[in-house]
């Protein structure tokens, strides 16, 4: 099995960017990690591989990131890549808007809904993979014929999730009473994380009394965004996460470039500005929380290319 660490498996579904990435910002002095990042998307002029990628974090003050997929074959390639490097860990599912797909596929192709989900099962007993997501509802995308399916996807996950002891991570575009509603039907797993958070004030009093956490993304310091500002001061300082959802939602100065693990303190000293907190506080409460949720990046050890293959 060679290192899939260089490669990327896909590019960004309209094709990417044809621009540089942004130059670097000041370094954090109290370091944060990027919960929810797609490391295997390539966009950009020049497309960063993994390594670049980390490296460039790891200057700005950012000690590690969680490598997300979104399918089959991206949640190997998550769950690979973080046996190997010690400052990734890994999340696996399949995304809302594929459920639909491998249901109708079943018996077609081979590869159906339920042989999908025993893939994310297995890679959930790995020990570098530390969190079930992206899953959720994604109304926006799919239609009422397609929700049957995403429902049956979400149970399962949420499942899978609470059997292993593993984080959730929640897709939820456009289906917020759906989300709550299911997690509180079937019972949520007891680390909860809304990825890329896009409700506002009254879903992050809703969450807070459950114990849920927030993840907060780029989209936060855009313009238009008043309601993701309004739930980030009524959060719990406990409860608040930062991501990049790389490469997407390039936080403010920098939209319409590549994102990227690197531009996280741009995001967090919007957010520390918002709350009007320290900075350096805000990022130990930051690191904080996202190990509380995810664990340590040094409770596993990494695997060599040489124990990799010689277990392959």
């Amino acid at each position: 099995m060679s290192d899939p660490s260089p490669a990327h498996l896909r590019t960004r579904s309209d094709g990417g960017r044809a621009v540089e990435y942004p130059p670097a910002p000041e370094p954090l002095r109290v370091a944060v990690y990027d919960n929810h990042t797609h490391l295997e998307i390539a966009d950009g002029a020049l497309p960063l591989d993994v390594h670049e990628h980390l490296e460039r974090a790891a200057s700005v003050g950012i000690a590690g990131a969680v490598q997300v997929g979104t399918d089959v074959a991206t949640s190997i390639w998550s769950a690979e890549v973080a046996a190997r490097e010690p400052r990734l860990l890994a999340a696996v599912a399949l995304h809302p808007n594929e459920a639909p797909e491998l249901e109708a596929s079943a018996g077609v192709s081979g590869t159906g809904l339920d042989d999908a989900l025993a893939v994310i099962d297995e890679l959930a007993a790995r020990p570098r993979v530390r969190a079930i997501g992206e899953t959720g509802l994604d109304f926006f995308r799919t239609g009422e014929d397609g929700r049957g399916a995403q429902f049956r996807s979400f149970e399962a996950h949420i499942d899978i999730a609470k059997r292993h002891g593993l984080a959730l991570q929640i897709h939820d575009r456009d289906a917020h009473d759906e989300v709550v509603s299911t997690l509180r039907r079937v019972g949520a797993p007891e680390r909860t994380v809304f990825h890329c958070f896009s409700g506002g004030e009254e879903l992050a009093r809703l969450a807070a009394d459950e114990g849920w956490y927030l993840s907060f993304a780029g989209n936060v310091t855009f313009k238009n965004a008043e309601n993701l500002r309004e739930a980030l001061r009524v959060a719990p300082s406990d409860r608040i996460l930062v991501e990049t959802d790389a490469p997407y939602l390039t936080p403010v100065p920098l939209r319409g470039r590549p994102n990227a693990p690197y531009l996280v303190p741009h995001t967090v000293r919007f957010m520390a500005e918002v709350l009007g907190a320290d900075l350096d506080e805000f990022c130990e409460q930051l690191a904080a929380n996202t190990v509380a949720v995810y664990g340590s990046w040094q409770d596993e050890p990494v695997i060599g290319p040489a124990e990799a293959d010689a277990g392959a």
